[in-house]
């Protein structure tokens, strides 16, 4: 098991540590010398380190690739608020050297727990169709392990081992509140569509060291991939209705809502819009929970710039906190003499000779 890991970074700033990572990036640049430098991303379970390795990196580039897991000796430090690792020396380590465990990140809850009440979600489900389909998915022993281990995204939201599963109990959740709001709505095509509007993430992600994208999802994306496990799945159904089929297919092709959000249709009826917004709402909810908790260490009230959301983000509970009182001026020193107390004012005219 590793003896640092990032989430304690504050606990070892500016001392020399000795750890393994993940090479999440890597890119050789050049200093204004022309002499290569190297600028890595380090991962762990617990987050992403910037490290940057100045000296003797002939030596060391050519000896690692991104993915592979590497030990490194550095500096531990912060530059512009942020903490990063200069790094003295670096060795590739072998399989045998490391647990995989120590590199990505897990759900933070009990996966077989989300799965077993997201089963319990939908044994309340009371169209036929929908709920011999979903069941069909959860029985399926290869879809099965893939929807409890994958990510739900490579980076912007639930980018942990479960996260899918994780993300979509979140969106189960919120749409059975939304459904009882808004009584017009079909309750069961809505989970359904929450189940199904991110299922070819098992595809379109791989995650065995670090998260990145598979071939077949560069290429087609989980949207493209969603279809055809559904087609097939629905295959498998006696008596499926044609209908019901067209407006699963419009929920997974919707879901994002925006044609600048990669999204091939806008939502065109009630359920498809809900399920836009409370899975955007959801993504972003987790995406500004894993900022600030990546950033809980520092001390200022605001976390630095997050890509996704396009903006810093406040931390309320830092900005309401109290404040320490500011230290009061010392009281002047007692004068029992004559002497002024204060330097006499000088004409700014005198002054000048």
């Amino acid at each position: 098991m590793k003896d640092f890991y990032i989430a304690s970074a504050s606990e070892q700033e500016n001392k020399v540590i000795t750890s393994s990572f993940v090479v999440a990036s890597k890119q050789v640049k050049a200093k204004k010398t022309g002499e290569p430098y190297l600028a890595l991303t380090l991962s762990d379970r617990t987050g992403q380190l910037e490290a940057k390795m100045w000296d003797n990196v002939a030596d060391a580039m050519e000896g690692f690739e991104q993915d592979d897991f590497i030990k490194v000796k550095g500096l531990l430090n912060k530059y512009n608020g942020r903490f990063q690792i200069t790094i003295h020396k670096l060795r590739r380590l072998e399989e045998q050297e490391v647990d995989p465990a120590d590199y990505l990140p897990k759900c933070p809850r009990d996966i077989e727990e989300l799965w077993r009440d997201l089963g319990a979600f939908v044994a309340t489900l009371e169209n036929p169709h929908l709920k011999a389909l979903i069941e069909g998915f959860m029985s399926d022993p290869e879809i099965a392990p893939a929807y409890k281990t994958a990510p739900a995204a490579k980076t912007l939201h639930h980018a942990y081992i479960g996260g899918l599963l994780d993300h979509v109990m979140s969106l189960f959740r919120l749409c059975d509140l939304a459904a009882r709001n808004y009584p017009q709505i079909n309750r069961d095509l809505l989970l359904t569509g929450a189940f199904l509007h991110d299922i070819g993430k098992i595809h379109e992600l791989s995650y065995g060291r670090s998260f990145a994208y598979t071939t077949r999802g560069q290429l087609l994306g989980h949207m493209v991939i969603e279809l055809e496990m559904l087609h097939a799945k629905i295959a498998e159904i006696p008596g499926f209705p044609d209908e019901l089929k067209t407006l699963l297919e419009h929920l997974i092709i919707s879901h994002h809502g925006q044609y600048e959000f990669g999204s091939p249709k806008l939502p065109m009826f009630p359920e498809a819009l809900m399920l836009h917004y409370l899975d955007d709402l959801d993504s972003k909810m987790e995406s500004m929970r894993a900022h600030l908790e990546r950033e809980a260490g520092y001390d200022d009230d605001w976390t630095g710039y997050n890509a996704s959301l396009g903006r810093p983000l406040l931390n309320t509970r830092k900005f309401l906190a109290p404040k320490p009182a500011p230290e009061s001026a010392p009281a002047p020193a007692s004068n029992d003499g004559d002497a002024p107390t204060t330097a006499p004012l000088i004409p700014a005219e005198a002054a000048k000779k």
